[in-house]
């Protein structure tokens, strides 16, 4: 949410989001009040889920570098991507570096030995 605001003030340029995330929505704004849980409760689900629709009629790629595999969390950020058309890096902390240097234009990323 707050990227998305920061990006609006921008009118030209590529407009991204780079989240590194282990996959799992715990925290949503609601009535300008922050609320934390775990599990993560279908609301915080929802309203994360609304944020990825309104980045997306904004013209903002999400391209998240996910640094956990459990299924129930990669169901989650696939979806994520399917709604925003961005990409999802599916690595490991002691690996992330590997996948830093990614080729948006064609849309491959490029993994450095």
């Amino acid at each position: 949410m707050v990227s998305q605001r920061l990006l609006a003030r921008h009118k030209g340029g590529t407009k991204q989001i780079i989240l590194i995330s282990d996959g799992e929505p715990t925290a949503h704004v609601e009535h300008g009040n922050v609320y934390f849980g775990y599990p993560p409760s279908p609301r915080t689900i929802q309203e994360t889920l609304k944020e990825v629709r309104h980045c997306t009629r904004q013209g903002i790629t999400i391209n998240t570098f996910m640094l956990d595999r459990s299924f129930y969390l990669k169901e989650f950020v696939d979806r994520m991507t399917r709604i925003n058309r961005g990409r999802a890096f599916y690595t490991s902390p002691d690996k992330l570096g590997q996948y830093i240097l990614v080729d948006y234009l064609s849309g491959r990323n490029k993994r450095l030995a």
